[in-house]
Protein backbone atom coordinates (compact mmCIF):
# COMPACT_ATOMS: atom_id res chain seq x y z
CA UNK A 1 0.00 0.00 0.00
CA UNK A 2 1.38 3.42 -1.01
CA UNK A 3 1.82 6.30 1.41
CA UNK A 4 -0.97 8.20 -0.34
CA UNK A 5 -3.35 5.26 0.08
CA UNK A 6 -2.41 4.98 3.76
CA UNK A 7 -3.17 8.68 4.26
CA UNK A 8 -6.52 8.32 2.49
CA UNK A 9 -7.47 5.28 4.55
CA UNK A 10 -6.39 7.01 7.74
CA UNK A 11 -8.46 10.07 6.93
CA UNK A 12 -11.50 7.94 6.10
CA UNK A 13 -11.13 6.10 9.42
CA UNK A 14 -10.84 9.42 11.28
CA UNK A 15 -13.96 10.75 9.52
CA UNK A 16 -15.91 7.65 10.50
CA UNK A 17 -14.79 8.07 14.13
CA UNK A 18 -16.09 11.64 14.18
CA UNK A 19 -19.24 10.99 12.16
CA UNK A 20 -21.44 9.54 14.96
CA UNK A 21 -20.78 12.44 17.33
CA UNK A 22 -21.37 14.96 14.53
CA UNK A 23 -24.72 13.36 13.68
CA UNK A 24 -25.65 13.02 17.35
CA UNK A 25 -25.23 16.77 17.83
CA UNK A 26 -26.54 17.87 14.42
CA UNK A 27 -29.90 16.05 14.45
CA UNK A 28 -31.42 17.86 17.45
CA UNK A 29 -29.99 21.18 16.27
CA UNK A 30 -31.64 20.67 12.88
CA UNK A 31 -34.95 19.76 14.47
CA UNK A 32 -34.75 22.76 16.79
CA UNK A 33 -33.84 25.19 14.00
CA UNK A 34 -36.76 23.88 11.97
CA UNK A 35 -39.15 25.25 14.58
CA UNK A 36 -38.95 28.87 13.37
CA UNK A 37 -39.38 27.87 9.73
CA UNK A 38 -42.14 25.41 10.62
CA UNK A 39 -44.04 28.38 12.01
CA UNK A 40 -43.78 29.94 8.54
CA UNK A 41 -44.94 26.69 6.93
CA UNK A 42 -47.90 26.55 9.32
CA UNK A 43 -48.68 30.16 8.41
CA UNK A 44 -48.48 29.29 4.71
CA UNK A 45 -50.82 26.32 5.04
CA UNK A 46 -53.36 28.17 7.17
CA UNK A 47 -53.17 31.47 5.27
CA UNK A 48 -53.53 29.80 1.84
CA UNK A 49 -57.36 29.39 2.12
CA UNK A 50 -57.63 33.19 2.53
CA UNK A 51 -56.57 33.63 -1.10
CA UNK A 52 -53.62 34.54 -3.30
CA UNK A 53 -53.09 38.07 -1.93
CA UNK A 54 -52.76 37.07 1.75
CA UNK A 55 -50.45 34.23 0.69
CA UNK A 56 -48.37 36.70 -1.31
CA UNK A 57 -48.28 39.01 1.74
CA UNK A 58 -46.96 36.15 3.86
CA UNK A 59 -44.36 35.54 1.16
CA UNK A 60 -43.09 39.11 1.30
CA UNK A 61 -42.81 38.89 5.07
CA UNK A 62 -41.05 35.54 4.98
CA UNK A 63 -38.52 36.82 2.44
CA UNK A 64 -37.63 39.71 4.75
CA UNK A 65 -37.53 37.49 7.83
CA UNK A 66 -34.88 35.41 6.07
CA UNK A 67 -32.53 38.40 6.28
CA UNK A 68 -33.37 39.10 9.90
CA UNK A 69 -33.17 35.46 10.99
CA UNK A 70 -29.89 35.09 9.12
CA UNK A 71 -28.20 38.09 10.69
CA UNK A 72 -29.39 37.27 14.20
CA UNK A 73 -28.44 33.62 13.85
CA UNK A 74 -24.99 34.56 12.57
CA UNK A 75 -24.37 36.91 15.49
CA UNK A 76 -25.71 34.53 18.14
CA UNK A 77 -23.90 31.51 16.68
CA UNK A 78 -20.53 32.92 17.71
CA UNK A 79 -21.79 32.96 21.30
CA UNK A 80 -22.44 29.22 20.97
CA UNK A 81 -18.89 28.78 19.69
CA UNK A 82 -17.50 30.74 22.66
CA UNK A 83 -19.58 28.64 25.07
CA UNK A 84 -18.28 25.47 23.41
CA UNK A 85 -14.69 26.72 23.67
CA UNK A 86 -15.14 27.44 27.39
CA UNK A 87 -16.73 24.01 27.78
CA UNK A 88 -13.80 22.35 25.99
CA UNK A 89 -11.26 24.13 28.20
CA UNK A 90 -13.24 23.39 31.39
CA UNK A 91 -13.75 27.04 32.39
CA UNK A 92 -17.21 27.06 34.02
CA UNK A 93 -17.08 30.72 35.10
CA UNK A 94 -16.21 31.89 31.59
CA UNK A 95 -19.06 29.77 30.25
CA UNK A 96 -21.59 31.36 32.62
CA UNK A 97 -20.32 34.86 31.87
CA UNK A 98 -20.63 34.19 28.15
CA UNK A 99 -24.23 33.09 28.58
CA UNK A 100 -25.27 36.07 30.72
CA UNK A 101 -23.65 38.68 28.50
CA UNK A 102 -24.75 36.86 25.37
CA UNK A 103 -28.39 36.88 26.48
CA UNK A 104 -28.45 40.67 26.75
CA UNK A 105 -26.61 41.04 23.45
CA UNK A 106 -29.08 38.67 21.75
CA UNK A 107 -32.18 40.46 23.04
CA UNK A 108 -30.72 43.83 22.09
CA UNK A 109 -29.93 42.58 18.60
CA UNK A 110 -33.47 41.21 18.30
CA UNK A 111 -34.93 44.58 19.29
CA UNK A 112 -32.73 46.38 16.75
CA UNK A 113 -33.81 43.94 14.04
CA UNK A 114 -37.46 44.55 14.95
CA UNK A 115 -37.09 48.30 14.54
CA UNK A 116 -35.20 47.88 11.26
CA UNK A 117 -37.88 45.60 9.82
CA UNK A 118 -40.75 47.90 10.79
CA UNK A 119 -38.89 50.92 9.39
CA UNK A 120 -38.21 49.01 6.18
CA UNK A 121 -41.87 48.41 5.39
CA UNK A 122 -42.09 51.66 3.43
CA UNK A 123 -39.40 50.41 1.05
CA UNK A 124 -41.58 47.58 -0.28
CA UNK A 125 -43.58 49.93 -2.47
CA UNK A 126 -40.39 51.41 -3.87
CA UNK A 127 -39.23 47.86 -4.65
CA UNK A 128 -42.16 47.43 -7.04
CA UNK A 129 -44.29 45.08 -4.94
CA UNK A 130 -48.01 44.76 -5.79
CA UNK A 131 -50.02 47.49 -4.03
CA UNK A 132 -53.07 45.25 -3.32
CA UNK A 133 -50.74 42.99 -1.34
CA UNK A 134 -49.16 45.88 0.58
CA UNK A 135 -52.59 47.25 1.54
CA UNK A 136 -53.26 44.29 3.84
CA UNK A 137 -49.71 43.55 4.99
CA UNK A 138 -48.66 46.03 7.73
CA UNK A 139 -50.35 44.47 10.83
CA UNK A 140 -49.02 40.99 10.02
CA UNK A 141 -45.61 42.44 9.12
CA UNK A 142 -45.39 44.25 12.48
CA UNK A 143 -46.27 41.14 14.51
CA UNK A 144 -43.65 39.07 12.71
CA UNK A 145 -41.09 41.84 13.25
CA UNK A 146 -41.77 41.80 17.00
CA UNK A 147 -41.29 38.03 16.96
CA UNK A 148 -37.58 38.62 16.29
CA UNK A 149 -37.04 39.53 19.96
CA UNK A 150 -38.16 36.19 21.46
CA UNK A 151 -36.55 34.42 18.49
CA UNK A 152 -33.17 35.90 19.47
CA UNK A 153 -33.46 34.96 23.13
CA UNK A 154 -34.55 31.44 22.28
CA UNK A 155 -31.64 31.11 19.83
CA UNK A 156 -29.23 32.01 22.65
CA UNK A 157 -30.59 29.30 24.93
CA UNK A 158 -30.55 26.78 22.08
CA UNK A 159 -26.91 27.65 21.55
CA UNK A 160 -26.22 27.06 25.26
CA UNK A 161 -27.99 23.70 25.29
CA UNK A 162 -26.18 22.61 22.11
CA UNK A 163 -22.76 23.66 23.36
CA UNK A 164 -23.10 21.83 26.70
CA UNK A 165 -24.24 18.60 25.01
CA UNK A 166 -27.93 18.92 25.87
CA UNK A 167 -29.26 19.67 22.37
CA UNK A 168 -32.65 18.00 22.82
CA UNK A 169 -33.54 20.60 25.44
CA UNK A 170 -33.39 23.25 22.75
CA UNK A 171 -35.56 21.07 20.54
CA UNK A 172 -38.17 20.67 23.27
CA UNK A 173 -38.53 24.40 23.85
CA UNK A 174 -38.47 25.34 20.17
CA UNK A 175 -41.00 22.70 19.17
CA UNK A 176 -43.25 23.66 22.06
CA UNK A 177 -43.60 26.99 20.28
CA UNK A 178 -44.71 25.20 17.11
CA UNK A 179 -47.17 23.11 19.12
CA UNK A 180 -48.71 26.24 20.59
CA UNK A 181 -48.72 28.03 17.25
CA UNK A 182 -50.80 25.46 15.35
CA UNK A 183 -54.08 25.64 17.32
CA UNK A 184 -53.61 29.33 18.10
CA UNK A 185 -53.07 30.03 14.41
CA UNK A 186 -56.24 28.24 13.44
CA UNK A 187 -58.29 30.03 16.10
CA UNK A 188 -57.00 33.53 15.37
CA UNK A 189 -56.99 33.22 11.56
CA UNK A 190 -60.28 31.43 10.95
CA UNK A 191 -62.14 31.89 14.23
CA UNK A 192 -64.48 29.48 16.03
CA UNK A 193 -67.99 29.28 17.54
CA UNK A 194 -69.38 31.93 15.24
CA UNK A 195 -66.40 34.29 15.49
CA UNK A 196 -64.89 34.95 12.03
CA UNK A 197 -61.28 35.34 13.25
CA UNK A 198 -58.69 37.99 12.41
CA UNK A 199 -57.45 36.65 9.09
CA UNK A 200 -53.86 37.40 8.15
CA UNK A 201 -53.01 39.42 11.25
CA UNK A 202 -54.21 36.51 13.41
CA UNK A 203 -51.32 34.44 12.08
CA UNK A 204 -48.87 37.13 13.16
CA UNK A 205 -50.31 37.37 16.66
CA UNK A 206 -50.22 33.57 17.02
CA UNK A 207 -46.57 33.39 15.91
CA UNK A 208 -45.49 36.19 18.26
CA UNK A 209 -47.32 34.61 21.20
CA UNK A 210 -45.99 31.11 20.64
CA UNK A 211 -42.35 32.25 20.33
CA UNK A 212 -42.66 34.40 23.45
CA UNK A 213 -44.01 31.52 25.50
CA UNK A 214 -41.24 29.22 24.27
CA UNK A 215 -38.60 31.77 25.31
CA UNK A 216 -40.21 32.18 28.75
CA UNK A 217 -40.09 28.42 29.29
CA UNK A 218 -36.41 28.17 28.24
CA UNK A 219 -35.45 31.09 30.50
CA UNK A 220 -37.29 29.56 33.47
CA UNK A 221 -35.50 26.26 32.94
CA UNK A 222 -32.08 27.93 32.83
CA UNK A 223 -32.81 29.90 36.00
CA UNK A 224 -34.46 27.13 38.05
CA UNK A 225 -33.33 23.68 36.90
CA UNK A 226 -30.63 21.94 38.96
CA UNK A 227 -29.12 20.58 35.74
CA UNK A 228 -28.33 24.17 34.68
CA UNK A 229 -26.68 25.22 37.97
CA UNK A 230 -23.16 24.91 36.57
CA UNK A 231 -24.05 27.18 33.65
CA UNK A 232 -25.51 30.10 35.61
CA UNK A 233 -22.70 30.83 38.04
CA UNK A 234 -22.63 34.43 39.31
CA UNK A 235 -20.90 36.52 36.67
CA UNK A 236 -20.73 40.27 36.19
CA UNK A 237 -22.44 41.81 33.20
CA UNK A 238 -19.80 43.51 31.09
CA UNK A 239 -20.22 45.89 28.18
CA UNK A 240 -16.67 45.01 27.21
CA UNK A 241 -17.59 41.31 27.01
CA UNK A 242 -20.70 42.09 24.95
CA UNK A 243 -18.62 44.27 22.67
CA UNK A 244 -16.11 41.45 22.24
CA UNK A 245 -18.90 39.02 21.38
CA UNK A 246 -20.31 41.50 18.89
CA UNK A 247 -16.92 42.12 17.26
CA UNK A 248 -16.38 38.39 16.82
CA UNK A 249 -19.94 37.77 15.68
CA UNK A 250 -20.60 40.62 13.28
CA UNK A 251 -18.57 39.17 10.35
CA UNK A 252 -20.63 35.98 10.61
CA UNK A 253 -23.80 38.04 10.90
CA UNK A 254 -22.81 40.01 7.80
CA UNK A 255 -22.17 36.79 5.92
CA UNK A 256 -25.61 35.44 6.76
CA UNK A 257 -27.20 38.84 6.10
CA UNK A 258 -25.45 38.88 2.75
CA UNK A 259 -26.82 35.45 1.94
CA UNK A 260 -30.27 36.18 3.36
CA UNK A 261 -30.38 39.61 1.73
CA UNK A 262 -29.56 38.12 -1.64
CA UNK A 263 -32.26 35.52 -1.10
CA UNK A 264 -34.74 38.24 -0.17
CA UNK A 265 -33.96 40.35 -3.23
CA UNK A 266 -34.34 37.26 -5.38
CA UNK A 267 -37.72 36.77 -3.69
CA UNK A 268 -38.68 40.37 -4.49
CA UNK A 269 -37.97 39.63 -8.14
CA UNK A 270 -40.90 37.22 -8.07
CA UNK A 271 -43.11 40.19 -7.20
CA UNK A 272 -42.11 41.82 -10.49
CA UNK A 273 -43.96 39.01 -12.24
CA UNK A 274 -47.16 39.68 -10.20
CA UNK A 275 -49.01 38.39 -7.13
CA UNK A 276 -49.27 34.83 -8.51
CA UNK A 277 -45.50 34.52 -8.92
CA UNK A 278 -44.99 36.02 -5.45
CA UNK A 279 -47.41 33.48 -3.94
CA UNK A 280 -45.66 30.65 -5.80
CA UNK A 281 -42.35 31.91 -4.46
CA UNK A 282 -43.78 31.71 -0.94
CA UNK A 283 -44.91 28.11 -1.49
CA UNK A 284 -41.45 27.09 -2.69
CA UNK A 285 -39.61 29.33 -0.23
CA UNK A 286 -41.41 27.98 2.83
CA UNK A 287 -40.45 24.42 1.91
CA UNK A 288 -36.92 25.46 0.94
CA UNK A 289 -36.48 27.20 4.31
CA UNK A 290 -37.30 23.98 6.18
CA UNK A 291 -34.97 21.97 3.95
CA UNK A 292 -32.16 24.46 4.54
CA UNK A 293 -32.31 23.76 8.27
CA UNK A 294 -30.40 20.52 7.64
CA UNK A 295 -27.21 22.19 6.32
CA UNK A 296 -27.67 25.11 8.71
CA UNK A 297 -27.96 22.74 11.67
CA UNK A 298 -24.97 20.78 10.42
CA UNK A 299 -23.05 24.04 10.16
CA UNK A 300 -23.89 24.82 13.79
CA UNK A 301 -22.88 21.32 14.91
CA UNK A 302 -19.58 21.30 13.04
CA UNK A 303 -18.83 24.82 14.35
CA UNK A 304 -19.37 23.68 17.93
CA UNK A 305 -17.33 20.50 17.47
CA UNK A 306 -14.38 22.21 15.78
CA UNK A 307 -14.41 24.84 18.54
CA UNK A 308 -14.41 22.13 21.20
CA UNK A 309 -11.46 20.48 19.43
CA UNK A 310 -9.61 23.80 19.40
CA UNK A 311 -10.41 24.38 23.07
CA UNK A 312 -9.11 20.89 23.86
CA UNK A 313 -5.90 21.46 21.79
CA UNK A 314 -6.71 18.69 19.27
CA UNK A 315 -6.04 20.28 15.84
CA UNK A 316 -5.69 16.88 14.16
CA UNK A 317 -9.44 16.37 14.57
CA UNK A 318 -10.47 19.51 12.67
CA UNK A 319 -10.40 18.08 9.14
CA UNK A 320 -12.17 14.79 10.00
CA UNK A 321 -14.88 16.71 11.86
CA UNK A 322 -15.39 19.06 8.93
CA UNK A 323 -15.49 16.31 6.31
CA UNK A 324 -17.88 14.21 8.40
CA UNK A 325 -20.35 17.10 8.19
CA UNK A 326 -19.80 17.93 4.52
CA UNK A 327 -20.17 14.34 3.31
CA UNK A 328 -23.29 13.79 5.40
CA UNK A 329 -24.92 16.92 3.99
CA UNK A 330 -24.08 15.88 0.42
CA UNK A 331 -25.82 12.54 0.90
CA UNK A 332 -28.85 14.03 2.63
CA UNK A 333 -29.38 16.87 0.16
CA UNK A 334 -29.06 14.47 -2.77
CA UNK A 335 -32.05 12.55 -1.38
CA UNK A 336 -33.98 15.81 -0.92
CA UNK A 337 -33.23 16.79 -4.53
CA UNK A 338 -34.74 13.56 -5.84
CA UNK A 339 -37.84 13.98 -3.66
CA UNK A 340 -38.40 17.55 -4.84
CA UNK A 341 -38.12 16.52 -8.49
CA UNK A 342 -40.61 13.69 -7.98
CA UNK A 343 -43.13 15.38 -5.68
CA UNK A 344 -42.73 19.15 -6.15
CA UNK A 345 -45.99 19.40 -8.07
CA UNK A 346 -47.89 17.48 -5.40
CA UNK A 347 -46.52 19.75 -2.67
CA UNK A 348 -47.48 22.86 -4.64
CA UNK A 349 -51.04 21.60 -5.22
CA UNK A 350 -51.45 20.87 -1.51
CA UNK A 351 -50.56 24.46 -0.55
CA UNK A 352 -52.59 26.42 -3.10
CA UNK A 353 -55.73 25.92 -5.19
CA UNK A 354 -54.77 28.66 -7.68
CA UNK A 355 -53.81 26.82 -10.87
CA UNK A 356 -51.37 29.52 -11.99
CA UNK A 357 -49.64 29.51 -8.59
CA UNK A 358 -49.40 25.70 -8.64
CA UNK A 359 -47.92 25.65 -12.17
CA UNK A 360 -45.30 28.26 -11.32
CA UNK A 361 -44.41 26.62 -7.99
CA UNK A 362 -44.01 23.22 -9.66
CA UNK A 363 -41.53 24.65 -12.17
CA UNK A 364 -39.68 26.47 -9.37
CA UNK A 365 -39.38 23.27 -7.36
CA UNK A 366 -37.63 21.59 -10.29
CA UNK A 367 -35.03 24.34 -10.64
CA UNK A 368 -34.62 24.93 -6.91
CA UNK A 369 -34.08 21.22 -6.24
CA UNK A 370 -30.67 21.23 -7.88
CA UNK A 371 -29.46 24.07 -5.63
CA UNK A 372 -29.76 21.92 -2.54
CA UNK A 373 -26.49 19.98 -2.68
CA UNK A 374 -24.19 22.98 -3.28
CA UNK A 375 -26.16 24.97 -0.72
CA UNK A 376 -25.49 22.25 1.85
CA UNK A 377 -21.78 22.13 1.04
CA UNK A 378 -21.24 25.87 1.35
CA UNK A 379 -23.19 26.08 4.62
CA UNK A 380 -21.29 23.19 6.26
CA UNK A 381 -17.92 24.50 5.09
CA UNK A 382 -18.69 27.93 6.49
CA UNK A 383 -19.71 26.36 9.80
CA UNK A 384 -16.42 24.47 10.05
CA UNK A 385 -14.46 27.66 9.37
CA UNK A 386 -16.55 29.56 11.93
CA UNK A 387 -15.62 27.01 14.61
CA UNK A 388 -11.99 27.71 13.77
CA UNK A 389 -12.72 31.45 14.26
CA UNK A 390 -11.92 32.07 10.60
CA UNK A 391 -14.56 34.64 9.71
CA UNK A 392 -13.16 37.51 7.64
CA UNK A 393 -12.22 35.67 4.46
CA UNK A 394 -15.37 33.47 4.42
CA UNK A 395 -17.45 36.65 4.81
CA UNK A 396 -15.81 38.20 1.74
CA UNK A 397 -16.18 34.95 -0.21
CA UNK A 398 -19.86 34.69 0.60
CA UNK A 399 -20.69 38.32 -0.17
CA UNK A 400 -18.94 38.13 -3.54
CA UNK A 401 -20.65 34.83 -4.38
CA UNK A 402 -24.15 35.96 -3.45
CA UNK A 403 -24.11 39.60 -4.48
CA UNK A 404 -21.62 39.44 -7.32
CA UNK A 405 -22.84 36.20 -8.90
CA UNK A 406 -26.14 34.90 -7.47
CA UNK A 407 -28.22 38.08 -7.78
CA UNK A 408 -26.99 39.13 -11.23
CA UNK A 409 -27.45 35.52 -12.33
CA UNK A 410 -31.02 35.52 -11.02
CA UNK A 411 -31.84 38.62 -13.02
CA UNK A 412 -30.15 37.34 -16.17
CA UNK A 413 -31.88 33.95 -16.17
CA UNK A 414 -35.21 35.27 -14.92
CA UNK A 415 -35.57 38.33 -17.14
CA UNK A 416 -32.82 38.77 -19.73
CA UNK A 417 -32.79 35.12 -20.87
CA UNK A 418 -36.56 34.83 -20.47
CA UNK A 419 -36.73 31.82 -18.13
CA UNK A 420 -39.27 33.61 -15.92
CA UNK A 421 -39.64 32.91 -12.16
CA UNK A 422 -37.85 29.51 -12.32
CA UNK A 423 -34.82 31.25 -13.85
CA UNK A 424 -34.37 33.24 -10.65
CA UNK A 425 -33.48 30.01 -8.83
CA UNK A 426 -31.14 28.92 -11.64
CA UNK A 427 -29.09 32.10 -11.39
CA UNK A 428 -29.06 31.92 -7.60
CA UNK A 429 -27.65 28.42 -7.78
CA UNK A 430 -24.57 29.70 -9.62
CA UNK A 431 -23.62 31.84 -6.62
CA UNK A 432 -24.09 28.90 -4.28
CA UNK A 433 -21.81 26.77 -6.44
CA UNK A 434 -19.00 29.32 -6.34
CA UNK A 435 -19.31 29.74 -2.56
CA UNK A 436 -19.25 25.96 -2.03
CA UNK A 437 -16.10 25.40 -4.09
CA UNK A 438 -14.09 28.26 -2.58
CA UNK A 439 -15.10 27.61 1.04
CA UNK A 440 -14.22 23.91 0.82
CA UNK A 441 -10.86 24.84 -0.71
CA UNK A 442 -10.17 27.25 2.16
CA UNK A 443 -11.11 24.67 4.81
CA UNK A 444 -8.77 22.11 3.22
CA UNK A 445 -5.93 24.63 3.07
CA UNK A 446 -6.33 25.78 6.69
CA UNK A 447 -6.47 22.22 8.06
CA UNK A 448 -3.46 20.97 6.08
CA UNK A 449 -0.77 19.54 8.30
CA UNK A 450 2.64 21.23 8.08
Amino acid sequence: MTHSQQQTNGMFAAIMREWPDTIRLAVPIIVGLSAATLIEVVDTIMIAPLGTRPLAAAGLTANTLVVMYSGLYGLISIISVLIAHARGSGDALALSATVRNGLWLSLGAGAAATLAMIAGFSLLGLAGQPQPVLDLLLPYWSCMALMLIPFSGLALFKGLFDAVDRPWLGVAFAMSGVGINIPLNWLLIHGAFGWSGLGLVGAGIASLTSQSLALAAAFAYWRLADAMAAFRLPARLSLRAMRSQFIQGWPIAMTYIGEGGAYTLAGLMFGWFGAEALAAGQVVGSISAVIYMAPLGMAAAVGIRTSQARGGSEPERLRPIGFSAILTVIAWMAVITVLLVLFGGTIAASLSDDSEVVALATAMFLTMAFMQIVDGIQASSFGALRGMVDTRAPTIISIVAFWGIALPGSYLFGFTFGFGPPGIWIGFGLGLLVAAVVLVWRFIRLTARP
